[in-house]
């Protein structure tokens, strides 16, 4: 959320925290994992369990170091440093029980700061000419397409003209009220009639690992412009512009003056966006997770936080958070570990105290990290958690379970006691949980029968 590396501390607790480290490798969020170690001379057997740490933060981290007191100023600073290298991601310090104790050998060092060098001027030449050939560009922008990126990607847009699709990691990017704007890429069957249009494909900032693992289905060609190459499955750049996507295209545009603008009508793509198709529906009647989204989304202010759990369930809530700029929704990076939009949504409130935060999540992730509730409380984070129950799944009770930790808590069935419940709930000037007993989904039109949050396949 700063753009700073983040700090874990596990204690014994190392491999219950690999979940989380595999989010911020998939998230590329630079952090810092530091795990309580068996020190070096330990005997054979022990009364405790063993097991080497490094193996398995080995596959998951950047990197995984032992610490010593020689070694810990310069290992600190150099993990600190490698998390922010292109792309970002986690590293590990293994600090042994033994060694935790000891004095550090000051060393007069500090991390420094990370620049990418200038964007290749060849390269830059060979994207303006495919841009200049193009008659239908569509930009389909990642995670690797920052705030400070939005605004380049707009003008962009705006001066070709080209419609703007965005990952779940990158909604906001273009405010999705604004005409050119057409949602999410999924990477299943709610764009493909709009991308298959296209005559260019501007990826800013996509990743490897938004991509689907299968044949790309698109026969345009791909300019990648990101802060990292493109090396994963997926596509295959015609060209690829690697430098700060800013500064890629400032030097752009004075490649493009004169370029003919291109052949999207303006109010078709808006056509295009307002068709069912591009909204998908659950199946069943009753209250449906798009209508409470919905009326959440009319209910708050500008610039409220939305944080949602991954999965198939909580689609609709990624799908229908309208976001007016990056950071507005937070959502997992197809891991869908179940459990990630509370303690999201508590770092959220942390980082922006003055802005609204809402949670949405299912009883399954609420259970994962029950204990946040405890937190929200003894701090009193003004955070709201909606909890999409279907039923059927689990004897709990949200609201109940709410109401035991001391949250002010609502239940709601149907539309008007959704809004009533809603409302209350961000009136209340504290910590509050609705529970939205919504109708059991029988399945999403238009998503190609994959959850994209997760990369699995629905039933």
């Amino acid at each position: 959320m700063t753009g700073a590396p983040g700090v874990a501390v596990t204690g014994r607790g190392a491999m219950a925290a690999a979940p989380g480290v595999e989010h911020a490798r998939r998230d590329r969020a630079p952090m810092i994992v530091l795990t309580d170690d068996e020190p070096a001379a330990s005997p054979a057997f022990t009364g405790e369990s063993s097991f080497d740490v490094s193996t398995l933060y080995d596959v998951l981290a950047k990197q995984s170091r032992r610490v010593t007191a020689d070694s810990a100023f310069r290992c600190i600073a150099h993990a600190a440093q490698l998390s922010m290298q292109e792309p970002r991601g986690p590293v590990h310090l293994g600090l042994a029980r033994d060694v935790a104790g000891e004095t550090a050998l000051p060393v007069a060092t500090t991390p420094r700061s990370v620049r990418l060098a200038p964007p290749d001027s060849a390269a830059l030449d060979a994207a303006a000419a495919l841009i200049a050939a193009a008659n239908r560009p569509v930009v389909i922008a990642g995670l690797g397409c920052r705030a400070e990126d939005a605004g380049w990607v707009r003008a962009f847009a705006e001066a070709s003209p080209a419609p703007v699709l965005t990952t779940f990691k990158a909604k906001g990017t273009m405010p999705e009220p604004h005409p050119l704007s057409l949602g999410v890429f999924t990477g299943g069957e709610l764009e493909a009639p709009i991308v298959r249009r296209a005559d260019l494909i501007v990826a800013v900032g996509l990743d490897a690992v938004e991509v689907e693992p299968r044949p790309w289905p698109y026969t345009a060609k791909v300019l990648h412009v990101a802060r990292s190459a493109h090396t994963g499955e997926g596509y295959r750049p015609a060209v690829q512009v690697i430098g700060e996507p800013g500064l890629v295209f400032e030097e752009l545009a004075p490649r493009l003056r004169g370029k003919a603008r291109a052949d999207w009508d303006v109010a078709e793509v808006d056509r295009l966006k307002r068709e069912p198709t591009r909204r998908p529906t659950a199946a069943g009647a009753g209250l449906t997770p798009e209508r409470v989204v919905q009326i959440t989304r009319e209910l708050t202010e500008a610039g409220t936080i939305a944080t949602i759990d991954g999965g198939a369930r909580m689609l609709p809530a990624a799908l229908g958070w309208q976001a007016v700029a990056r950071g507005e929704c937070l959502v997992p990076n197809r891991l869908a570990t179940a459990g990630f939009a509370l303690p999201a949504a508590v770092a959220a409130q942390f980082v922006h105290p003055g802005r609204r935060v809402v949670c949405f999540t299912g009883v399954s992730g609420l259970m994962r990290v029950l204990a946040e509730l405890e937190t929200l409380a003894r701090l009193t984070l003004p955070v709201v958690v909606i909890v999409l129950d279907a039923g059927g799944l689990s004897p709990a009770d949200p609201a109940a379970i709410g109401r035991g930790f001391g949250l002010g808590a609502w239940e709601a069935s149907d539309e008007e006691a959704a809004r009533r419940a809603i409302w209350s709930a961000l009136d209340a000037n504290g910590p509050a949980l609705v529970e939205a007993r919504v109708a059991a989904p029988g399945g999403y039109q238009s998503v190609a029968g994959r959850d994209t949050m997760s990369g699995r396949r629905r039933c």
